[in-house]
């Protein structure tokens, strides 16, 4: 009970290598069962720095960061993250798969936005973002997976000295309808893992009704899953395959973590061509690779259509066709008219020819929406860029650049 009224700890995880001097202010000691994750001081605003915009970051819980790590894809994995928004966990698992597809789903549209958008600022190619029910995925994706995470919905009782409000929500029945929800969810997961596969169960909460009642439930009705012992660097051996993690006895807030293998052998790395998308007309995507030669350094051929835009698909993907899809894979961009417009997650997941800005003012004018100057850069498509991070387009006219910053994330 005392621990709940100390202040809460923050902690951030870094996506790109950045120089000691360049880090923000307020970054303390590593997190020791996280990589690249560190603590951050109370008062650090790194939220507030163009690092943060360019994707440099991403801010998130010390505990939060605990279910990726036990979950622990190989490089090549397919994997699906269920339950996804905001996206930390899922920035988490798509930089582990420096080789394999992750599939991070949101049942809540306006939260897979959210989710989606986080996925672009980090800069992740690698990546298909759905929303769409876990019943309706799992008649589409039986057996497609070789990790799975269910970072559940839950009570959110180990979120009480971060969030207080949440306290105020709380109820009594609150427990026992996530348990009876949190099931539901486990079962369809259950169906989309591969024979073999790793299958994560996470909540942020203490009760029991919610952790330890939901695994017995589950494998009483699943004799072919098994509970997996794990330990990290840092936390207390989970013998048993189960982790409690108390905020008066490790330096984060209340979590709950499950690592289960389904029984047997098999893989889930199903390639799809186009995943049932529609595949982009001959003729266009050739010229978007011609004009795009002069703008980036490492085009790719774009093989699939979301929409009217185009997008390069990651090498795994489960079959799209009758899916929600708000992201698939790296997004290139598309014709407004006969002019090329370089799709914002471009500039973010691939190389280009640049505008260096030379201070944080002007990187902060930037992503305000101002126009910048540059007199020797040559007109036409170039990305902008502070310290080395990619903060978005700019079109070069004259000596002057128009800005091409998402209006919806201008600051």
């Amino acid at each position: 009970m005392a621990a709940l009224d100390a202040p809460y700890q923050r902690g951030l995880r870094f996506r790109r290598a950045m120089a000691r001097k360049d880090w923000p202010d307020g970054i303390l000691e590593p997190i020791p069962w996280a990589r690249d994750g560190w603590y951050l001081a109370a008062d650090a605003a790194a939220g507030q720095s163009p690092a943060h915009e360019a994707g440099a970051f991403y801010l998130q819980e010390p505990s939060a960061m605990i279910p990726a790590e036990v979950l622990a894809p190989a490089a090549d994995d397919l994997v699906l993250d269920l339950c996804a928004a905001p996206g930390g966990k899922s920035t988490q698992l798509a930089a582990m798969l420096t080789e394999g597809t992750l599939v991070a789903n949101e049942i809540v549209p306006s939260r897979a936005r959210i989710l989606s958008s986080n996925i672009e600022r980090l800069g992740f190619d690698n990546v298909v973002v759905t929303s769409e029910a876990p019943d309706r995925l799992a008649v589409l994706w039986s057996g497609r997976f070789d990790c799975i995470l269910v970072d559940a919905p839950c009570s959110g009782e180990g979120m009480f000295r971060r969030h207080p409000e949440t306290a105020g929500e709380w109820n009594e029945d609150a427990p026992a309808g996530c348990a009876r929800r949190q099931l539901e969810i486990l079962k369809q997961a259950a169906v989309m893992l591969r024979p073999g596969g790793r299958m994560v169960y996470s909540t942020c909460t203490f009760s029991r009704a919610e952790n330890e009642e939901v695994m017995e439930s589950f494998l009483a009705e699943h004799p072919d899953f098994r509970l997996v012992p794990f330990a990290l660097p840092g936390l207390p051996e989970a013998a048993d395959g189960m982790l409690r993690v108390w905020p008066h006895k490790v330096r984060g807030e209340g979590h709950f973590a499950a690592l289960l293998r389904k029984a047997g052998e098999g893989h889930g790395r199903i390639s799809e061509g186009s995943a049932g998308l529609p595949r982009p007309d001959a003729k266009q995507a050739q010229a978007f690779m011609a004009a795009l030669g002069d703008i980036v350094t490492t085009p790719v051929m774009p093989d699939a259509m979301l929409g009217d835009r185009l997008v390069w698909l990651p090498k795994q993907c489960p079959p799209l066709a009758g899916v929600r899809v708000l992201r698939a894979g790296l997004t290139l961009g598309g014709w407004k008219g006969k002019t090329l417009v370089p799709d914002h997650a471009l500039s973010h997941a691939r190389t280009a020819r640049e505008l260096t800005l030379s201070s944080e003012t002007d990187a902060r004018r930037y992503l305000h929406g101002e126009t910048l100057e540059s007199a020797d850069l040559p007109d036409g498509w170039c990305a902008v860029s502070w310290q080395g991070l990619p903060l978005g387009w700019g079109k070069a006219v004259q000596g002057t650049v128009k800005n091409h910053y998402p209006k919806g994330l201008r600051k």
